[in-house]
């Protein structure tokens, strides 16, 4: 059989939502109420999806959101009634997946059948469910930001990304609410992300000149990363995990002046000639601070590193002109100890940042000491 015409995967759901699903619920549960939308996992919620994205857990897929009432008494129904009703095919793709395969962390395949019951992809779930799985948050909380920082980029950019293609239950309003960072902790993401750089951007130099051009080069390769986290930081954009990082970092708007910088400090193969790139990034980096207007205006020239001759930016004091702008006393607090900024910047273990289990024992971290000294228990 020929392969259907590529469709992206948003477009594919929007479609597949709106002439196969939502004319089975409006005939089987009229008037139900319900949200549908294509948010979380997968590269076509990022919009990266291509041809090669269909070989695994992409195809005619959905979330639909009830009531929490209504999914525990009608939701093993609904899906039964999709799962017998839903066409086989829809726009030339399956819509039977296979089971997950427990030997590939539980991915699933579209797979062509003749006739239903199909082991479809519409995933039924409560609003609540759906951010408590996504980020390990119990929505009727008030965000603090010991929870921001514990969110990693990617999760927040995965349920801001996407798309919702019918809400009445107040979908999108909780989406919002993650949004972006609230101002003071941005100012604090921006800091730690200053002092990221400020803590290595000499040490790629003197690796080099000591004869450790392997060293070098990984300490060059981290400083890319790092500029590349400030630029999201600095547009107000999530950045994505790692397959995806570059590609979101391209539709950055700083990206076109950064980016010959950086592929040249990459491809650069002594110290001295890295440096050169990494410098006209730097510079570049700390004009697009000032043009944000958070702070007084900061030099934009690199200088030496206290006489020695590696050329820096950060001892401009980017990130103590940053802090001295927050006012909101429990952001003012964790800034007041060591700036080790946002879970992303402690850790890049895969399991860590996709797994919120982790972001109870991650939030200690963030909490005011107790009078001993210690994290206050909680």
């Amino acid at each position: 059989m020929i392969p259907p015409a590529f469709v992206p995967g948003l477009e594919l759901s929007r479609r597949f939502y709106h002439e196969a699903v939502r004319p089975l619920l409006d005939a089987h549960y009229p008037g139900l109420p319900h949200a549908a939308a294509l948010l979380g996992s997968g590269s076509e919620v990022l919009g990266f999806d291509d041809e090669t994205s269909t070989d695994h857990h992409w195809g005619p897929r959905l979330l639909l959101f009830l009531p929490s009432d209504l999914q525990a008494r009608l939701g093993a129904a609904i899906w039964k009634m999709l799962a017998g009703s839903l066409p086989v095919r829809f726009l030339g793709y399956p819509t039977h997946f296979t089971p997950p395969d427990p030997e590939d962390s539980g991915t699933q395949h579209l797979q062509a059948v003749d006739r239903g019951p199909i082991n479809h992809r519409v995933e039924i779930m409560t609003v609540a469910g759906f951010f408590a799985d996504a980020l390990g948050f119990d929505v009727t909380r008030p965000l603090e930001p010991a929870d921001w920082l514990t969110f990693p980029t990617q999760a927040l950019r995965s349920i801001t990304a996407g798309a919702v293609y019918h809400d009445d239950l107040g979908l999108g309003d909780q989406r919002d609410r993650f949004a972006f960072y609230p101002h003071d902790v941005w100012l604090y993401l921006l800091a730690c992300g200053w002092e990221r750089i400020g803590q290595e951007e000499h040490l790629m130099g003197r690796a080099g000149s000591a004869g450790d051009e392997i060293g070098a080069a990984l300490i060059g390769a981290r400083l890319v990363r790092d500029i590349m986290r400030l630029a999201f930081l600095m547009e107000r954009v999530y950045a994505p995990y790692p397959k995806w990082f570059g590609a979101a970092f391209r539709q950055l708007a700083s990206a076109a002046a950064l980016t010959p910088s950086l592929q040249s400090a990459l491809a650069a193969t002594d110290w001295q000639a890295r440096e050169v790139h990494l410098v006209r990034a730097y510079e570049s980096l700390a004009h697009q601070h000032n043009a944000l207007g958070v702070t007084a205006p900061l030099p934009e020239q690199t200088r030496p590193f206290f006489g020695r001759p590696f050329q820096v930016i950060a001892l401009h004091g980017f990130a103590a002109a940053l802090l001295a702008q927050i006012d909101d006393p429990a952001v003012r607090a964790i800034a007041a100890r060591p700036p080790i900024g946002s879970v992303d910047l402690l850790s890049d273990n895969t399991d860590l940042l996709s797994n919120p289990l982790w972001r109870p024992i991650l939030r200690h971290l963030y909490e005011p000491p107790d009078s001993a000294g210690q994290p206050e228990k909680g």
